[in-house]
This record gives structure tokens, C-alpha cells and sequence, in this order.
């Protein structure tokens, strides 16, 4: 079967900039987003910009896209395009750049967490440990905390509370206590040094153990929990009635807080009380019970994509009784 120019557009954007970062739920998001022609959308994380060229192929001439990213790199993506409007910087800021650009509400607002395959794959951005290189993960190269600097300053119970809360380190205690111990006698300023002098307190797959460190260093450089968290408390306000809001998570943490949100439309866990009901009903109405997996083809062409859930929700007109 011969496929139309529209659905071969589509093709060519899920593929366009792949060397950078391959668009997970590629064809999830685009189908419950459901892009209106004349729409105005956000990607809040653009990246390659492989979903931002999906949902551009799914706008008219009068639609337009504001893509967001922090990271320099990310700019050299953007296609050559009107309809395209590209903010340098995080997501958190969302609605005050929308109206320093004239826009008071949008049709749907993508955001693709996490760290994109070319931060990854680029050795001295030091965010895999898998090369060499300073301990840095900072997104924004604009910005002048870097990883090493926690693990240089934090104090012992800033770090054990650091790891057991972003990393779920089993033995964040003795990870924190052996860091303020042995940084006085040894510099952890390179990924070799600090894995090397660490490997005595390593807790069953090295590989496995790390991963959740890095993960816990690198949400804390980027203040990763506090720019999502800000950003999804304003989606009722930037999104229009009926709009859509398609969050993509890569792990449990920023799930539940997305869960939380769309579900109760507040981040804390509700306290049972005998006497008073208070509920906080929330603007954003989740659109499916349970969150939308990749397939096994994708999985198997993509391995990225393996913990990927996205969650959908719809901004309501009203809270109804």
C-alpha cells in the first residue's frame, strides 16, 4: 500500500535528527495530542526535534510550535521553518515565555524527560559511566553547579538524603559517608576517579549501582523534580479548555509526580482525617487509566524507550460536581 505525502512526512520527522536523539512513543504522541490544524503547540524538550517535526507535519500554515530547550545543542536541530518559535531555556518558564511571545493559551504541551541520547553519547558533557570524563551533567551549560560540585560540598545528610530520594540507593547512608571521608584525601572531580574510589561500597551490578547514583546527581545539578513540578502546576492555565498536556517519564519518581498531578491536581500525598473531607479537585483530567508503554518493535529498535511511560491529560472547562 502506497503511503500519502502526509504520512511520509511523518516518517521522515520520526527519523529526522535520530543520530541526536530517536523520539520515543513517537506515533502515541502525536495521535493523542490530537493536533488541531490551525493549533498552537509546546515541546517543552525539543531536543533532536524528531517529535516537534511530527507535530509540525500535522499543522496547517497558520499552526505554530514554541520549542523549548535549555541545552545549546539543541538549537543546530531546528528546522527552517516560520511556524517554529525556539526558547533556550527550561520548561519551568513556560508561561512567561508564551506571553513575552503574545500567547496566552496553547492547544497541547509535549514534555520528553530525562536526558536525551546525545547527552548521553557526548563523553565530556559526564553524564554516562560509561567514558571518562569531569563529572558535570549540567543541561544548561549556562548554569555553574556541576555534579562534582555536590559531591565536593554536600554535607553528609545532604548526600544520604540526596541518593535515597532521586537514586533509591540501597546504601545511600554509607555511599554519603564514604564520599566526605575519602574526598579530603582524593579528587572525585573525573568519573573514573570517583566510580574507582567508590568501589568498595558498590552494593550488586556496578553498572546497575552507578546508573542510580548519576541518576541522583544529575536530577539534583538540573533541579530536574523542582522544573517539572513548576511547569505541570501551570498547565491549567496554558492550556486551553480541551487541551492536552502528554508528559513522557523515564522512571518511577517522575511518573508518580506527573500521576499525582494529572490525577489530583496537587504533589502531596493526601491525609486521611476522621472529621473533614478536604479533596483538591484537579483541572487536568487524565484521558487513560493507565500510562501508554512502547510496544515490543519499538523496544527492541529503540532500548531507550524500555522504561518510557507516557501519561495524557485534558484540560477541563470546569470542575464538575
Amino acid at each position: 500500500m502506497k503511503k500519502d505525502k502526509k504520512e511520509t512526512a511523518g516518517d521522515d520527522a520520526q527519523h529526522a535528527g535520530s543520530d541526536y536523539h530517536i523520539p520515543v512513543l513517537y506515533n502515541e504522541v502525536l495521535d493523542n495530542l490530537v493536533i488541531k490544524a490551525d493549533g498552537i503547540y509546546v515541546d517543552c524538550t525539543f531536543g533532536g526535534g524528531g517529535h516537534s517535526r511530527g507535530i509540525l507535519s500535522k499543522l496547517g500554515p497558520e499552526g505554530k510550535l514554541i520549542a523549548f530547550d535549555q541545552d545549546a545543542d539543541a538549537k543546530k536541530n531546528l528546522p527552517d521553518d516560520e511556524r517554529v518559535i525556539f526558547v533556550p531555556h527550561n520548561f519551568r518558564h513556560i508561561q512567561r515565555f508564551l506571553r513575552l511571545h503574545k500567547i496566552t493559551q496553547v492547544d497541547g504541551v509535549l514534555a520528553d524527560l530525562g536526558v536525551s541520547s546525545h547527552q548521553f553519547d557526548e563523553a565530556e558533557r559526564g553524564f554516562s559511566i560509561r567514558y571518562d570524563a569531569d563529572l558535570d551533567m549540567r543541561m544548561d551549560q549556562r548554569q555553574t553547579t556541576t555534579a562534582f560540585d555536590i559531591v565536593n560540598t554536600y554535607s553528609e545528610s545532604q548526600l544520604h538524603k540526596l541518593f535515597e530520594q532521586y537514586g533509591e540507593v540501597t546504601n545511600s547512608k554509607t555511599l554519603a559517608k564514604k564520599i566526605v571521608e575519602i574526598r579530603k584525601a582524593v579528587s572525585l572531580k573525573t568519573i573514573h576517579n570517583f566510580k574507582n574510589a567508590l568501589q568498595g561500597v558498590v552494593k550488586g551490578n556496578p553498572n546497575k549501582y552507578f546508573a542510580q547514583v548519576f541518576q541522583a546527581l544529575r536530577i539534583e545539578v538540573n533541579d530536574e523534580f523542582g522544573a517539572l513540578k513548576e511547569m505541570l502546576e501551570q498547565l491549567p492555565t496554558v492550556l486551553k479548555p480541551g487541551g492536552r498536556a502528554a508528559i513522557i517519564t523515564f522512571h518511577s519518581l517522575e511518573d508518580r509526580i506527573v500521576k499525582s498531578f494529572f490525577k489530583k491536581g496537587t504533589f502531596e500525598e493526601e491525609e486521611e482525617h476522621p472529621f473533614e473531607s478536604k479533596k483538591i479537585e484537579s483541572l487536568m483530567k487524565p484521558t487513560t487509566k493507565k500510562p501508554i508503554l512502547p510496544t515490543d518493535e519499538e523496544m527492541k529498535r529503540n532500548s531507550r524507550s524500555r522504561s518510557a511511560k507516557l501519561r495524557v491529560a485534558e484540560r477541563v472547562d470546569a470542575i464538575k460536581n
